[in-house]
């Protein structure tokens, strides 16, 4: 990405480009399988007409699937697809055709649209601000009523291949009858920990989302491209599923972690739609707008990365399924080359033997001179952490003070080394892990059920 000239192609793009539209939604029914359509319109000069397709195993709940709720839902999912699309070009007026929106929802997804392309502009270097970037608009007179919904106190598990939605899933093993894991795009890992979980395909429910080859071949003549907020999608995503089944709780797996900002002193966050901040927003909005009837929260988000994973350490069965790389995930791999495998390299060192850790990942990341620009961005030493969903700053270090002290060779592996002199390992050398692991954040969402449980695995 060419970020000098990117400043000039969002000014000219602007100029050449001055309307986004939402024209339309289409969705169907059949045999248990609904499937959802966009229609989007960038100025009339190229339209994108993505999908997204949900096989329910599960029975459908009927009165769930009236016409009014999916319509909302749908509606809704589109709102926030749209967004890919947009920032191929920016243009300054998004236009909302099929319903109304009002100045609250206005408001709401502008600062979804803005927070979530914190990195994309950062990265494109482009200046711009919450007031200006964009314009939305709604030209319909139609109003989607908010609707009641049929449900049980069942659990929709979003699962995504690493430790935390492993940890979250293991944490609910003993409601494992009334649970169904929803996989968005499912790749090998995904499936592969849901199995060892002990869910069968008929308690998982594959989401299947296309892109618009449009928007690659946008992309690949120099189109703006960039981070999007994907786990807003996933929301609500999760929130149509956990509508059409009747189930009560969307329980992710986010941590308290993920509220750390990835450049310092700013508010871009790789992980924003991971936040207690987005997840606050959300369940406001769906609850005042879409429905009441549905739980969506985080069951992490009282604990930190550290805490995560000395859980996760504990599930030996999927230490040789679980993947988090992004550069290898079409191969089921850890890369060993990016900042996502060392920090999730240095995140579980302190809790399960080097040998082991080296057999998962098939070599010793703290060996590698080439990821020492990674190394420095996770410990704190560069101008931004990796744009990637890392833990915080402070947890590295004192992960790696941990390691360092456990140590038994006569030589440290070159990264380790290198850390010990830095000033911060003279910052955190006296600060012990179990600072970390006695960490519990207040602001949480989880009901006394789901908080019992938590604290219950910690103090164990």
């Amino acid at each position: 990405m060419n970020r000098n000239n990117n400043q000039y192609k969002y000014n000219k793009y602007r100029k050449q480009y001055k309307r986004f539209i939402y024209e339309s939604f289409d969705y169907s029914i059949n045999e248990n399988t609904i499937t959802a359509s966009f229609n989007f319109n960038l100025d009339n000069k190229h339209s994108f007409r993505p999908t997204i397709q949900f096989p329910f195993n599960t029975p459908i709940v009927p009165e769930n699937v009236l016409n009014n709720h999916l319509k909302n839902i749908v509606f809704h999912i589109g709102m926030v697809e749209l967004i890919s699309y947009w920032k191929a070009a920016c243009p300054p007026e998004i236009v909302i055709k099929p319903y109304a929106l009002n100045f609250d929802q206005i408001k709401f997804w502008k600062k979804i649209y803005f927070n979530g392309l914190g990195e994309f502009f950062y990265l494109n270097s482009i200046s711009t601000s919450i007031d200006e970037f964009v314009k939305i608009s709604a030209s319909s007179d139609n109003v989607l009523e908010k609707c009641s919904l049929k449900t049980e106190n069942y659990h929709i598990i979003p699962i995504g291949g690493g430790k935390d939605s492993t940890v979250s899933m293991e944490l609910l093993s003993g409601t494992k009858n009334t649970n169904l894991l929803l996989i968005l795009n499912p790749r090998k890992a995904c499936l592969e920990t849901a199995h060892v979980g002990g869910y069968e395909d008929d308690k998982i429910l594959k989401v299947y989302r296309t892109i618009d080859p449009l928007l690659i071949r946008l992309n690949d003549e120099g189109y703006l491209n960039g981070h999007t907020p994907f786990s807003a999608l996933l929301a609500f995503i999760s929130l149509l599923a956990a509508s059409v089944v009747g189930y009560k709780n969307i329980v992710l797996s986010n941590e308290s972690s993920s509220n750390e900002s990835t450049v310092e002193n700013s508010s871009v966050n790789h992980q924003y739609s991971k936040s207690i901040e987005f997840e606050s927003d959300f369940r406001e909005y769906y609850m005042k707008y879409i429905t009441s009837d549905i739980n969506y929260f985080s069951f992490l988000r009282p604990i930190n990365e550290t805490q995560i994973a000395k859980l996760f350490a504990l599930n030996e069965a999927y230490f040789n399924v679980f993947k988090s790389c992004n550069v290898g995930s079409k191969n089921n791999i850890w890369c060993g080359k990016c900042a996502k495998c060392l920090f999730t390299f240095i995140i579980l060192s302190p809790f399960i033997p080097s040998e082991t850790m080296i057999r998962i990942f098939g070599s010793n990341l703290f060996e590698k001179k080439e990821l020492i620009c990674e190394f420095e961005q996770l410990i704190g030493l560069s101008e931004t952490k990796p744009f990637e969903c890392v833990g915080t700053i402070k947890e590295v270090n004192i992960s790696l003070c941990e390691i360092i002290n456990k140590h038994t060779g006569n030589k440290l592996p070159f990264l380790l080394n290198f850390y010990k002199t830095t000033i911060n390992y003279k910052t955190f050398q006296n600060k012990p892990i179990s600072l970390l692991l006695k960490d519990y954040n207040d602001k949480h969402f989880l009901s006394t059920f789901f908080e019992t449980i938590l604290k219950n695995k910690l103090n164990d």
